[in-house]
């Protein structure tokens, strides 16, 4: 066995180069000629059912503006009712025929079966699901005081999007329909202060790349990864289990000093668009594609520029 191992560590490399010499030039052509195609055949929304996870703000919030625009009927889920029943009424005007307003917490099992057979229930179909709740942790590990109070970011970053996944499948099949997931581009990139938070969005990163295997080609998956958008959570804010929004001064200091941040609603047209274009994936702003590559070309490089950038004083405790 070993020296099959031997064999096999000598000989991969010069195979799997060449075939990437050989498929590469074929693969730009085809995914230009997929490209061209999708905006000619663009997926028209009118009519269309959309169930929408933490659509009380950011991302959520105009992701449902942007759908409504396109004629979609609307499930609007968070645990702020009275966010949400303001912004439906603005989806309703935007062109939205019908707006579902279901107050949920989606770390709960029972609540992400519920509204998502409310859903069904009132629409009779499901034609996208957009796992878009998410809440941070910014802090040092290392400086964390309770270890313990990490698991809510797990639980409503990752099983928040799993557990409404799982009972909207049998749905979404029908109607040959689509998941579109937020799974942030901190999933793929070093994301010091964020270490629990980027660690989530990685996990949702695998799942949902085996899952888009597992369910084609019934239903197609969007895995969206937004770099620093405009939002409650960029400004430091995040909702407590209370319910109450807190502001993190120094994740607003650190964050707004190093990148440039993107409207909200540029990024969420984005994602819509990609969405009804079938793309696999949606990173936006687009110009994080290069940081991305760099991380996985050149990851010495990108622990270097993260730690000049992020850490005080590097190397020491």
């Amino acid at each position: 066995m070993d020296n099959i191992h031997s064999f096999l560590n000598l000989v991969s490399p010069p195979i799997a180069f060449l075939l990437l010499c050989l498929t590469f030039p074929l693969l730009i052509i085809f995914r230009f000629i997929r490209f061209i195609l999708a905006y000619i055949y663009m997926e028209n929304m009118a009519g269309k059912v959309v169930l929408i996870t933490g659509a009380s703000s950011g991302i959520g919030e105009h992701l449902a503006y942007e759908y409504a625009k396109r004629g979609a009927s609307l499930v609007l889920v968070a645990r702020r009712e009275n966010y949400l029943r303001v912004i439906a009424e603005k989806c309703r005007l935007l062109g939205s025929p019908h707006v579902l307003v279901v107050p949920a917490d989606v770390s709960k099992v029972d609540d992400c079966q519920r509204f998502v057979e409310e859903t069904v229930n009132q629409f009779g179909r499901l034609d996208h699901l957009v796992c878009n709740a998410g809440i941070d942790s910014f802090c040092l590990f290392k400086e964390a005081v309770n270890v313990a109070n990490f698991t809510s970011v797990m639980d409503i970053n990752f099983w928040g999007s799993i557990y409404p996944t799982r009972f909207a499948i049998p749905h979404l099949k029908r109607s040959r329909g689509k998941i579109v997931v937020n799974a942030s581009a901190t999933g793929w990139l070093v994301s010091p202060w964020s270490s629990v938070y980027g660690a989530s969005k990685a996990a949702l990163l695998n799942f949902y790349e085996t899952l888009r295997v597992e369910l084609a080609p019934e239903i197609k998956i969007t895995t969206v990864a937004p770099g620093f958008i405009e939002s409650e959570m960029i400004q430091g804010k995040h909702l407590t289990n209370e319910g109450e929004v807190k502001v993190d001064q120094k994740m607003k200091e650190i964050v707004a000093s190093i990148f440039p941040v993107q409207s909200t609603g540029k990024c969420a047209k984005a994602i819509v668009d990609g969405t009804c274009r079938g793309d696999r994936y949606v990173i936006e702003p687009s110009w994080f594609r290069v940081l991305v590559l760099f991380q996985f070309v050149c990851p010495g490089l990108v622990e270097w520029l993260t730690r000049f950038l992020y850490i005080p004083n590097p190397g020491k405790s």
